[in-house]
């Protein structure tokens, strides 16, 4: 083979490919869109960020400017490796095509047929199955709520279908690159009749670019970096409004969960396995509950936690009718996402934890789990999962998506207060009469009390329960404050949960188990 034949077909290969990847990745992008099919895009990321250490995943969050855009970041680098690898195993495609010119068009025709049909195919299938054994964990994500055991196997069928594109395309575009043209041709005709295929099968990868680029677009006004990690800094009322409620994600592009086909898949280690559709779900008995959810990475003084009203049913009432086999001693949690997380089997079983289907009389927002999500009172916001689609009961300890990373091993929440109103941040004058107000959160053991200092924590002063709240979320106090001197003060908040216990005094970071400690603010008073 000469040199310049050499570089034809590698050049034929590398742009043969490079379609074929495009051709590939609008295949994936329409059955993330149409079917809830997650791709590469978005497992590779869910599939690595686990193995992540907190040290590396807060230093990735600071390099790239935040945890949205590391998440760009994310689905950017793999789609461009996508189409690197699909390029270059086209390339790889060219280069092994090396086979002497028959004496008749046809006889080479078939021959290089014969060749692209096992070495396409044998290279689909190692890309498929290596895809498997790297992205298993993945695999039962369902963007359209499919229950696990299914998403599966429907998530392994698009990655095939994919990949088989992927084959399909590159073998017919640089057959049509690399067809014999006339036997008698001048080499200008020849050089010419060359261009025009390139710019056919050019043309067609623009066509699969411009396809390609529309779906990636509606995915990206439909992702969450508009929401994600969104506070709630008020005003503070005793229920959040759904549209105010914070949101923390992991999700580039949040499940579109389509109600009539989830399904809730309830098994491991239970008598008898069932699967519930929505409308079996909301048929039985429910139950209206005031609770707080607060985010793990809630530092103090910060704004990651709202409270609702969530109507469900007792996660127990599922589990009972299941029957748990004695050696159970976790409930493994599966969103449509793929997310998952453990509780321990009696929080399962505890009656407050619900499977709830409502939001404050509505039905759950979609960024907040629609149609159905888990509510787990005292414990942080990642052990109530959304668009929860299996629980599985199991004998072992098993690490949640973040909880891999080293979050833990303590996810209940501690007494945390704050300090939400007024705006201090401006000098207040002398005589004024402030109205401080905040919030006071035990997780789930209620509120008794709370106090306001004046100086740092050295004397405390008792404020008012403005809004008592329930067992299971926040109280609102409130205390009148009006300043007999000029001068700097230092406010802090403290609470004492029903029984009576303190708040904890020492500061924590919110690395591992949550932040605690007082929320301390400086205001100025002036003359």
């Amino acid at each position: 083979m000469t040199a310049v034949r050499l570089l034809v077909r590698a050049g034929a290969g590398l742009l043969a490919g490079l379609v074929g990847g495009l051709a590939m990745t609008l295949v994936m992008l329409v059955s993330r869109s149409l079917l809830g099919i997650s791709p590469p895009l978005e497992m590779i990321p869910d599939r690595f960020a686990p193995t992540l250490t907190i040290e590396q995943f807060f230093a990735l969050i600071v390099q790239y400017g935040g945890y949205n855009e590391l998440k760009q970041f994310g689905v950017s680098a793999v789609l461009a490796g996508q189409l690197a690898v699909a390029a270059l195993l086209g390339l790889v495609y060219g280069l092994v095509d090396r086979n002497p010119s028959p004496p008749s068009p046809l006889s080479r025709a078939r021959e290089r047929g014969r060749r692209s049909h096992w070495l396409l195919g044998g290279a689909v299938a190692v890309l498929w199955v290596a895809s498997l054994a790297i992205l298993w964990p993945t695999l039962p994500t369902s963007f359209i709520g499919l229950p696990p055991t299914l998403a599966a196997p429907v998530t392994a069928l698009g990655l095939l279908v994919a990949y088989a594109t992927y084959g399909l395309v590159l073998a017919l575009a640089y057959g049509e690159l690399t067809r014999p043209g006339k036997p008698d041709g001048a080499r200008g005709a020849m050089a010419t009749s060359i261009g025009r295929r390139a710019l056919l099968v050019g043309g067609f990868g623009a066509a699969l670019t411009l396809g390609t680029g529309v779906l990636a677009r509606r995915l990206w006004d439909l992702a969450s970096f508009a929401y994600d990690g969104a506070r709630f800094w008020g005003p503070l009322t005793p229920i959040t409004p759904n549209d105010l409620f914070y949101v923390v994600t992991k999700n580039v592009v949040d499940p579109g969960v389509e109600r009539n086909v989830w399904r809730l898949e309830i098994g491991g280690l239970v008598e008898r396995p069932r699967s519930y559709s929505f409308t079996e779900i909301t048929a039985l008995a429910s139950t209206v509950q005031e609770t707080t959810l607060m985010c793990i990475s809630n530092g103090v003084g910060d704004a990651l936690m709202s409270n609702a009203r969530w109507t469900g049913i007792p996660l127990r009432t599922l589990l009972d009718a299941a029957g748990p086999h004695p050696g159970g001693i976790e409930a493994l949690l599966r969103g449509a996402d793929g997310y998952t997380d453990t509780i321990p089997l009696a929080k399962a079983l505890d009656p407050s934890t619900l499977v709830v289907f409502e939001m404050n009389g509505e039905p759950l927002p979609r960024i907040h789990g629609y149609p159905v999500r888990l509510i787990v009172p005292g414990m942080y916001g990642e052990k109530n999962v959304k668009w929860v689609t299996g629980i599985e009961i199991v004998d072992h300890d098993v690490k949640g998506f973040y909880e891999q990373q080293g979050w833990g091993p303590d996810f209940e929440i501690p007494i945390r207060s704050r300090f939400y109103e007024p705006d201090l941040s401006e000098p207040i004058r002398l005589g004024a009469v402030v109205g401080l107000r905040g919030i006071v959160f035990g997780g789930d053991k209620g509120i008794s009390r709370a106090e306001v200092s004046l100086d740092g924590g050295q004397s405390w002063q008792p404020a008012e329960l403005e809004y008592p709240g329930t067992r299971l979320s926040w109280a609102i106090w409130r205390y009148q404050w009006r300043p007999e001197l000029a001068g700097e003060y230092f406010l802090a908040v403290r609470g004492f949960d029903a029984s009576g216990a303190p708040q904890p005094a020492e500061d924590r970071g919110i690395v591992p188990s949550g932040g605690r400690g007082y929320h301390r603010i400086t205001v100025s008073v002036v003359a």
